[in-house]
């Protein structure tokens, strides 16, 4: 199956083989992007999630086929200079420990304060919820959404 869609800004056109291949895979294997993570591939820990069409999405669940046209970003696609208020913070309050679930926690965060730019503390809770840290840094996390979401109101 071809396949066309944007990827971080720029226009793709790749024959994905099996139109029901996860997204995670063309990303990874395909593409050579391997900042998105997988792990176990039903959807439940995060750690693939990406933005398509500017919503968060786990690309684990995400057949290549639904793609065609799409707008997908990676953790490749945010600033290389991590000038993003979210890479900021997670710098600022050290998050990563082991750092397996990061790029999908940041694109989770990136994707929750765009659409929430003053989040309560518990709104930040229940956005992350949804991806695991195995390393015990969810407190970190929250920490540095709250302080992601701070830095963008600053401009």
């Amino acid at each position: 199956m071809e396949l066309k869609f944007h990827l971080n800004g720029t226009p793709m056109n790749i024959d994905i083989g099996d139109p029901d291949t996860p997204i995670v895979f063309v990303l990874r294997e395909h593409l050579n992007l391997k900042g998105t993570k997988f792990g176990c591939l039903e959807g439940l820990c995060g750690a693939c999630t990406i933005h398509v069409d500017g919503v968060a999405t786990r690309s684990c669940q995400a057949p290549a086929s639904d793609m065609d046209g799409a707008e997908i970003t990676t953790i490749e696609g945010l600033p290389k200079d991590a000038s993003h208020p979210v890479q900021q913070a997670w710098m600022e309050m050290r998050v990563p420990q082991c750092g397996y679930c990061q790029s999908g926690q940041i694109m989770q965060a990136v994707a929750f304060l765009s659409e929430e730019p003053e989040p309560e503390r518990q709104d930040i809770v229940d956005a992350m919820s949804g991806n695991l840290c195995r390393c015990g840094t969810g407190p970190r996390i929250h920490d540095a959404v709250e302080l992601a979401a701070k830095l963008a109101r600053e401009g």
